[in-house]
């Protein structure tokens, strides 16, 4: 990925592809911190607003553990504060696995109230995403499992590599599937979701796509080039009407269906105070004609 900050009081040579950074706040005078703040991720946006958070220093399966809990949810409530951030890509390191889940050495060791503060953990980072204010894309190149698939669940938008596997194998090991797991009646439908969660069986791309379970499968080689093509879709659109967008999607999940109606009319109201809808529309009525 093509990810760096242009900033002003940077100069270019000390750019580069991925930041360990911290963002200060990119609306406050795009501010950025250059000492390393975390080191599990690397966190950048680009010039056009497009945020990259990738998994490092997490062994090959990209493995959820709860230094690197506690890295990627700094590092998206600062990405999050940045006012020009467009939508995010979450990545793992390398094109074995986007998280093969958590950490098992880690939850080997842990007793009841350990294990609730492991959980809760995972669960505010899933929620950090599920809740982020822009889209957020799921790279997933390869295993995609347990924790991981709720990490990806948690995302707008997941589009995998043929190669990739999925599973919620958590049953095999002596637990249940939960916290974010909550997700996957709603995506799939109980039998899908019952089938996964309680056989902890593992499915293939091309099934998780029939299923729902991700948007869109390509071969490996294409994978950046397909999540560049989403990319360039939301950057084709009003960056406040997206922010909105998702806010109400999210909203739409948990209230009555009468007060989501009513929610929706205010805020379509309010996109009128941004001057995005006389932007885009202006546009589309200006745009050149084609005589037949």
């Amino acid at each position: 990925f093509a990810a760096t900050v242009k900033h002003p009081s940077v100069p270019d040579a000390d750019l580069r592809r991925y930041y360990r950074c911290r963002y200060t706040g990119l609306s406050r005078k795009r501010g950025i911190d250059m000492e390393p703040s975390w080191n599990r991720c690397l966190a950048s946006i680009s010039e056009r607003g497009v945020g990259r958070l990738k998994i490092v220093a997490s062994g090959p399966m990209n493995l959820l553990g709860t230094p690197l809990i506690n890295d990627l949810r700094a590092a998206l409530a600062s990405l999050q504060s940045a006012g020009e951030l467009r939508t995010l890509v979450l990545c793992g390191d390398g094109d074995r696995a986007f998280v093969g889940g958590a950490d098992i050495k880690e939850m080997a060791g842990l007793n009841q109230s350990s294990a609730e503060s492991f959980i809760s953990n995972l669960h505010d980072l899933c929620e950090q995403l599920r809740q982020f204010p822009v889209p957020v894309i799921a790279r997933i190149p390869g295993w995609c499992l347990g924790g991981g698939l709720e990490l990806a669940m948690a995302c707008d938008i997941r589009i995998a590599a043929e190669e990739a596997s999925f599973a919620m194998p958590e049953v095999r090991v002596g637990i249940p599937s939960v916290i974010h797991a909550a997700l996957m009646p709603r995506l799939l439908g109980s039998s899908r979701a019952s089938w996964l969660i309680l056989t902890g069986e593992t499915i293939t791309a091309s099934t998780a796509l029939s299923w729902g379970l991700v948007n869109q499968v390509v071969p490996l080689a294409q994978l950046d080039a397909e999540i560049d093509n989403v990319v360039e879709g939301f950057l084709a659109c009003g960056a406040q009407a997206l922010r909105t967008q998702k806010t109400l999607l999210r909203s739409w999940e948990e209230l009555p269906l009468q007060q989501a109606l009513r929610l929706s009319i205010a805020a379509f109201g309010e996109a009128y105070t941004t001057g995005e809808p006389q932007q885009f529309m202006q546009a589309f009525l200006d745009r050149p004609r084609t005589k037949h």
